[in-house]
């Protein structure tokens, strides 16, 4: 993964409007919710109320919307009619769902909306609806504020759209954020994107790449099963996963000792528990993990289970690959795999356990 320049080079940029960063990165205004292109003609803010990112759906997710004037999302030229007036009913309603009936009675054919809306914005139209509604639920989890400062002065279409959105996620209103019973939300940022932690006096339940495809099912799932619900908060055990994270991205250590709660069934806590045994810098294939676990022919029942997996990173399912060496199915993104695994093997040649680590197959390596 590429990394952005210094804020203090970008912000240069962004003022001088450079055209040689244009799509280099995205700049994102704290004060209005809204993040541009970085030759955006609207006027330059303020340095301490913009942040940047290196893809447009960081910003989404982070619970920004697209400007209307230098139109971000846009591959090339000015969008077909059809997808402004998806972009128009996504805005007027950023926390619910538009299903394929709802959009043929707006005179919308599904499968050309598909087309047109991936061709203009790089992404598929519940793609974008989907990382709206979770970007502003989110924001409240991202921003550590109160909800009720959040729905005054964060620039939410309304306060109502803002709890609707939140709740729909997380099964209560924002304003619960006390609530006794409960599992607390973190985000953090990561060289690979922002990440959610959840977790309460008994562990960490999950911890998840927030544009993971399935993170609101993952959620709303973990939730009703618990009985309790997911709010904005500081947690000793989200405190120190922030640690080891910190230290596992800068390359001082891969090891992580937060206390877990693996939330499956004894199979798939049998696959999980072989996961978490696999050396960093080393993999397996599904085949190699079944027959771990005593179950030889079950190889695809594993890789459902390797899916199921929750906590990203701290249950290794990365290091799970294809018997050909292929890297197969990650649901953070096989560039992501790539990436994790190249950052573990290199930890461990820099350490001199070389020897110990096996080279990854070409396909992997090459993928």
């Amino acid at each position: 993964m590429s990394k952005l320049p210094s804020p203090d080079v970008m912000y240069r940029a962004l003022a001088d409007r450079d055209p040689s960063y244009d799509g280099i990165f995205y700049v994102a205004v704290k004060t209005t919710r809204i993040f541009c292109r970085s030759v955006c003609h609207a006027r330059t803010p303020k340095r301490e109320n913009v942040e940047f990112y290196a893809r447009t759906h960081d910003a989404l997710f982070a619970g920004y919307r697209p400007c209307l004037r230098c139109r971000p999302l846009e591959a090339r030229g000015k969008p077909a009619p059809m997808v402004e007036k998806l972009l128009a009913a996504v805005e007027a309603d950023p926390s619910g769902r538009l299903s394929e009936s709802d959009l043929a009675r707006m005179g919308i054919d599904p499968s050309t909306a598909r087309r047109q809306f991936q061709r203009y914005c790089g992404m598929s139209f519940h793609a974008y609806h989907r990382a709206r509604r979770m970007g502003m639920a989110l924001t409240g989890v991202r921003e550590g504020k109160s909800m009720l400062d959040l729905q005054l002065d964060q620039g939410f279409e309304s306060s109502s759209g803002f709890r609707e959105a939140f709740a729909k996620v997380f099964g209560t209103a924002p304003s619960l954020a006390h609530d006794v019973n409960c599992l607390y939300a973190k985000w953090f940022e990561t060289p690979l994107g922002p990440m959610l932690a959840l977790a309460n006096d008994a562990g960490l339940y999950l911890l998840e790449f927030v544009d993971r495809r399935g993170l609101e099912r993952e959620v709303q799932a973990l939730r009703r099963r618990l009985s309790q619900h997911v709010v904005p908060g500081e947690h000793r055990y989200l405190d120190r996963i922030g640690e080891e994270l910190e230290a596992y991205f800068a390359g001082r250590s891969l090891t992580f000792a937060t206390p877990l709660q693996l939330d499956g069934s004894p199979f798939q806590r049998d696959v999980w528990e072989t996961l978490r045994a696999i050396p960093p810098g080393q993999t397996l294939a599904y085949a190699d993990v079944a027959a771990k676990i005593g179950r030889p022919a079950a190889v695809r029942a594993v890789g459902r289970a390797n899916g199921d997996n929750k906590l990203a990173i701290i249950v290794p399912c990365h290091r799970v690959i294809g018997a050909d060496g292929t890297l197969t199915g990650y649901g953070g993104g096989l560039w992501r795999k790539a990436w994790l695994l190249e950052h573990e093997r290199t930890f461990t040649r820099a350490r001199g356990q070389l020897a110990l680590v096996p080279a990854l197959p070409a396909a992997a390596a090459a993928a």
